[in-house]
């Protein structure tokens, strides 16, 4: 039977179990969510962290020792054969450094490394167990450690490294704890192939961007390989870690230094004063002839290597060469501060840029003998091009030739020559020094005897050439001296030949000394080919030019004479025709003058008669109306009669034909005459007419061949208009108006001038437009005809093939100028 009090006691005691129950629940939660909040954060801290597994190693060591209650905590991971200290929780400082001062170190000589490289747990319950290696009891004592737990870190069945938890007493680690331990270093490698991943991936990125740069490098720079250069070793240095990169090329048996990344002034120094350098002084030429790279892990083993590494403050090298068709061609060398071998991704990388340093090297000599072969055509081209603009002058052929093959030649100045009766003459030079010309000049015209070069040449017809100015035992002193003033050391002249003989030479110079490669050789022999062509087509150009001329001079005489007999034919058979017109004319116009002259008499006698006869005052007055409108048409009728009877007379003058012959006139003798006839003429038909007369007459003017006659008739019709001009302007009552009229000669060479000039009213630019048109006229009735300026330029221009023109300013002056030719070009063409 149970008592109350059994009863009692029973529930305390199950209230005891239950409570002892929650508190190890309790604790075993608080574990749990301590283990759950380590995780968590060990896979923040993996998140932050993708590229560096560091802060995990820390964040791990510190969950460790602190759910595992150690003393201490560390994580090593395998790097290459050595095993590296990657994170710790501190003891003291005496102990931290002795721990890190034990690592790096090698994989072999770490006993603990056999014992988890199969992914096994290890314990070492007491550290001073016998069984316990020498080395783990020694690092026991140095961290104050006497239990400790090794836990592999394993990835895909390899171990990568491990993590070790100590107590400060013995005893063994607790299963539980062990399998936490486990899932920190699953976590550990996590972290490491994240890292890995990453660091992979953000390296093939890099790498990928470092040959893309090289790449727009390239394709920005065809023509130049130094930027392509600077390029692949500023990325290769930075991609692989490097203390510096140097990209060098093989050139004519010696390395010589392309490209490098700086590291100090004095290294720099000491880096470019060894290059260039010959291939037997320099070790690793033979090292990577067969194409394969090679490294050197330290310097200090290498004595050839050492003092240059030193200088330059690194330990290790990688040399890649850059191989084109089976022949190294150049190296890329990249150094480290730290000793040991380089990766292999970094020797693959490095091989990469070696391959693109090629890939560019071969498209910049394409590229740029492509445009040495654009630039020779088109300069070859262009010379053409001048040829065709410039056939009867060679000059700019010769110019344009010594510009292109100074250009194309890389030369410092370049001279074109011709052979000129005996003498050498320069035609054309180019050159970048001006210093020299004064005494490039005056050494032309040089005989072809004499012992320069170019005459040598010319009398060879061979090409030569002096590869240095300055040392060649033959030179004169003169010689050295034209080379030191000009500037330049060596000199290449091929001859300009047509048919095996010289005509000149043309030349090129360099700033340089050294013997010109044959390209250069066969482009001015090109040039030279060119330049022969110039003058051969110069030659028959000006010969066809002159005999072209002659004809054509020639045609244009005969045509000449051609159309000016044709035209006295013309004006003769005109004349005949307006003759026998104007003397039909003439007698039915008398006629018609007379009658109208006796009818207006006849009216007056008319008046008389009928004046004593009686009318009415009207009749009267119409009477007397009506004989006066008829009296005052009849003298219209005779007033017009009269303009047209001088209309008649002045087409018989015009038509009459010439009464003198062609030949040599004293042009200053026909003015004067023409001078005086007029003004008589004036003074007779009005006996108050005055003018001065001022003669102007060119005692060289001399005789010209003329129809004097003709030319008579032209003077004395300017000469009565200028008259006529003067006259009007008096008229119009100018005051201090003096008439003037001036008449000029002047001698031309080929040609003869006669001006006649008046200051009378000038002429109107409507007027002047019509003035030499047949029966145009701004003269009163009676006073013109509208003949003479045309008959005048019909005379001057179409008989003697000379010009007439007109200068004049209304209200001012008005001047005519008649030029003829001193020789006609036809001895006798009849009158006209």
């Amino acid at each position: 039977m149970t008592t109350p009090s059994n009863e009692t006691e029973e529930l305390e005691r199950r209230l005891q179990s239950a409570a002892a129950e929650n508190a190890r629940l309790r604790g075993e939660l608080a574990v749990a969510r301590d283990r759950q909040s380590a995780s968590a954060e060990i896979l923040r801290t993996i998140a932050a962290s993708p590229s560096d597994a560091r802060p995990v190693f820390a964040a791990i060591a510190s969950s460790s020792k602190r759910l595992l209650g150690g003393f201490s905590a560390t994580v090593l991971q395998f790097i290459g054969d050595e095993l590296h200290l990657v994170a710790f929780t501190p003891t003291s400082p005496e102990a931290d450094e002795g721990l890190k001062a034990s690592f790096p170190r090698k994989i072999a000589d770490f006993p603990t490394f056999a014992l988890v490289r199969d992914g096994e747990t290890i314990q070492f319950p007491d550290s001073e167990a016998a069984d316990v290696p020498e080395l783990n009891r020694e690092l026991a004592r140095l961290r104050g450690f006497r239990s400790v737990l090794f836990m592999p870190l394993m990835n895909r069945g390899a171990p990568v490294g491990m993590i070790s938890v100590t107590r400060a007493e013995p005893g063994a680690f607790a299963p539980d704890l062990v399998q936490l331990l486990q899932t920190f270093a699953d976590q550990a490698v996590i972290a490491i192939e994240n890292a890995n991943l990453f660091n992979e991936t953000r390296e093939a990125l890099e790498r990928q961007t470092a040959t893309a740069d090289i790449l727009k490098v390239m394709a920005a720079s065809p023509s130049d390989v130094q930027p392509v250069f600077e390029a692949i070793a500023g990325n290769a240095n930075r991609l692989i870690g490097g203390f510096s990169t140097a990209v060098l090329r093989y050139v004519d048996g010696a390395a010589h230094l392309a490209a490098f990344t700086p590291t100090d002034p004095a290294g720099d120094r000491v880096l470019q004063a060894s290059f260039p350098v010959a291939f037997t002084q320099f070790p690793p030429y033979q090292l990577v002839a067969n194409g394969a790279a090679a490294q050197l892990p330290d310097t200090e083993l290498e004595p050839a290597a050492r003092d240059i590494a030193r200088a330059r403050g690194y330990r290790s090298m990688l040399f890649t060469p850059l191989m084109s068709e089976g022949e190294a061609i150049g190296i890329i060398i990249a150094t480290r501060r730290a000793t040991g071998r380089f990766a292999e991704h970094h020797v693959r990388l490095l091989q990469t840029f070696a391959d693109q340093a090629v890939i560019a090297i071969k498209n910049v000599s394409l590229f740029n003998a492509t445009r040495e072969a654009l630039e020779r055509q088109t300069a070859t081209a262009d010379i053409l091009k001048v040829i065709a603009a410039s056939p009867a002058d060679v000059t700019p052929v010769f110019q344009a030739i010594s510009d292109s093959a100074k250009a194309l030649i890389g030369g410092h100045s370049s001279t074109v020559t011709r052979v000129i009766d005996g003498m050498l003459h320069l035609a054309a030079f180019t050159t970048d020094n001006e210093a020299g010309n004064a005494d490039l000049l005056s050494s032309f015209p040089t005989p072809l005897s004499a012992s320069g070069i170019h005459s040598r040449v010319a009398r060879s017809g061979q090409y030569a050439f002096r590869s240095d100015m300055q040392s060649e035992p033959d030179l004169t002193e003169a010689m050295k001296e034209l080379a030191r003033t000009r500037g330049y050391r060596s000199i290449l002249v091929v001859p300009m030949l047509r048919d095996g003989v010289a005509i000149g030479t043309i030349a090129v110079t360099r700033p340089e000394p050294g013997h010109f490669p044959d390209k250069a050789i066969n482009l001015l022999k090109t040039f030279a080919d060119q330049a022969v062509i110039a003058v051969e087509n110069t030659r028959l150009f000006n010969e066809v030019q002159d005999r072209t001329q002659d004809l054509a001079k020639s045609l244009d005489d005969l045509r000449a004479a051609q159309d000016r007999l044709i035209q006295t034919e013309k004006l003769a058979s005109l004349g005949q025709l307006t003759a026998g017109i104007a003397h039909e004319i003439k007698n039915p116009l008398n006629f018609v003058n007379n009658f109208a002259s006796l009818s207006a008499e006849l009216t007056d006698e008319l008046n008389k008669v009928l004046a004593p006869v009686k009318f009415a005052d009207d009749v009267r007055a119409e009477v007397d109306e009506l004989t006066g409108l008829l009296k005052d048409n009849l003298q219209k009728v005779v007033q017009h009669g009269r303009r047209a009877d001088s209309i008649v007379k002045n087409m018989l003058l015009h038509s009459r034909e010439g009464g003198s012959e062609h030949g040599l006139s004293d042009i200053n003798a026909l003015v004067e005459e023409s001078l005086n006839l007029a003004y008589h003429g004036a003074r007779a038909e009005k006996p108050g007419f005055d003018v001065t007369l001022k003669r102007e007459l060119d005692p060289a003017t001399g005789q010209a061949e003329v129809f004097p006659q003709e030319i008579t008739r032209v003077l004395l019709n300017l000469i009565s208009n200028g008259f006529h001009a003067v006259t009007k302007r008096k008229a119009e009552g100018a005051a201090d108006y003096e008439p003037v009229v001036v008449a000029a000669t002047r001698d031309r060479g080929d040609s003869i001038e006669i001006r006649v000039r008046d200051n009378g009213t000038g002429i109107a630019d409507e007027v002047r437009e019509k003035m030499f048109n047949p029966f145009f006229t701004t003269k009163p009735a009676g006073e013109g005809t509208g003949l003479g300026l045309s008959m005048s330029h019909d005379i001057v221009v179409k008989q003697h093939g000379g010009t007439i023109d007109v200068a004049t300013e209304p209200g001012a002056f008005t001047e005519f100028t008649i030029r003829l030719p001193r020789k006609s070009s036809f001895a006798d063409a009849g009158g006209g």
